[in-house]
């Protein structure tokens, strides 16, 4: 199913797709007003650009979309002025969106939804000096942040255990660090895991293993992995 199909359907039936998803895999859309309803409950949070979110069920993205749309306000209304500061905060916003779905065409969806809201904004502002490359490092990045997978089970849709990537920007200027960890092993403590120091707080804190660490880059270079 294409994406314009898949959003042609929703859009006339408000909250699911087809009955036939709905019987097979429990498919039903939180409506807009549910989900403002329930991120105003932590509206601050939403207001903050590296605060992180996750959405378990993400479905085609109505939460993440809100969220998105909520950290572009606060993005364009600090960095619009800066194409550069602007484009090192919006990989800092796009970094913080997370979603799991178990059908691909939602997973899909999801991503193209949250990269066309933050492009369109990109490209309205900075007209002809929009980087091309930029947009593609950030479609890099909702590829490793919206997978398809089961929250339940905690593996992907291949039977593998489901892998999150942790972005940060520690030194901030353009140089970004990636860590992989397993799904499981993020929200099933176990003695496995070790104590660090917050990189934010600077106090002792318990983290998961990393299953992969990967080199400090300038974050335009994530654009040819894409």
């Amino acid at each position: 199913m294409s994406t314009n199909k898949a959003i042609t359907k929703l859009n006339s039936n408000n909250q699911i797709k087809s009955k036939h998803r709905v019987s097979n895999h429990g498919e039903v859309f939180t409506h807009e007003k549910e989900v403002n309803g329930m991120l105003d409950l932590v509206k601050n949070e939403t207001e903050r650009l590296d605060s992180r979110f996750l959405e378990p069920a993400c479905g085609t993205g109505n939460f993440l979309v809100e969220v998105l749309g909520r950290k572009l306000s606060v993005l364009k209304k600090k960095y619009r002025k800066s194409q550069p500061e602007y484009e090192k905060y919006g990989v800092i916003v796009i970094s913080s969106l997370y979603g799991i779905d178990l059908l691909e065409d939602n997973v899909e969806e999801c991503r193209e939804r949250l990269l066309e809201i933050f492009a369109k904004d990109y490209r309205a502002i900075f007209k002809q000096d929009v980087n091309n490359k930029y947009v593609d490092v950030l479609k890099f990045i909702l590829s490793k942040n919206v997978v398809c997978g089961d929250a339940l089970t905690m593996k992907d849709d291949k039977g593998k255990p489901l892998i999150l990537s942790e972005w940060s920007m520690p030194y901030n200027d353009a140089r970004i660090k990636r860590k992989e960890y397993s799904y499981k092993d993020i929200f099933s403590p176990t003695l496995l895991w070790s104590f660090t120091t917050d990189s934010d707080t600077g106090e002792r804190v318990i983290l998961p293993n990393v299953f992969k660490d990967h080199p400090l880059v300038n974050y335009m270079g994530l654009a040819n992995n894409g």
